[in-house]
């Protein structure tokens, strides 16, 4: 499944970033559209390892579960769990590396396939908003912690 990638470099280093990332009771606050995310299982380091969502990102309207495997402060992935009932396909990843100095190179990688039928075309695009919006809003919220 081919992914789309995009990356946003943050002044921040690589713990305090992942931090962010795998705070998901704070994810209403800075991930557009959504309006829970809520753990349901974690790992033996208390990272979460299942959580479900609740997203309202028009046109997607869907609750979900996404699966998470952590490797330090490095990279977290995730792949959908429990399907929704429009989304049926997704995985990605938050790829961290560390720059010069306190500043971080985030690389974000997503597939998502829905049940409705969508052209490749748009549904790269999708894919790239929704990259670029949570790029953002992660560096909003780490650089102003």
């Amino acid at each position: 499944m081919a992914r789309t990638t995009s990356d946003i470099v943050i002044d921040a280093p690589a713990d305090q970033i992942m931090a962010v990332i795998a705070d998901f009771s704070a994810y209403p606050v800075w991930a557009t559209g959504v309006k829970t995310a809520d753990v349901v299982a974690t790992t033996d380091d208390d990272r979460a390892r299942q959580v479900h969502f609740v997203l309202d990102a028009a046109p997607i309207r869907d609750e979900y579960d996404l699966a998470y495997v952590w490797d330090a402060d490095r990279t977290v992935s995730w792949r959908l769990a429990e399907p929704g009932s429009m989304l049926t396909s997704m995985d990605g990843a938050y790829v961290l590396e560390p720059l010069d100095g306190a500043r971080t190179r985030v690389t974000y990688q997503l597939s998502v396939d829905v049940s409705v039928p969508l052209l490749g075309m748009l549904k790269r695009k999708a894919e790239k908003v929704i990259i670029d919006t949570a790029l953002k809003g992660l560096k909003k919220q780490v650089e102003a912690s």
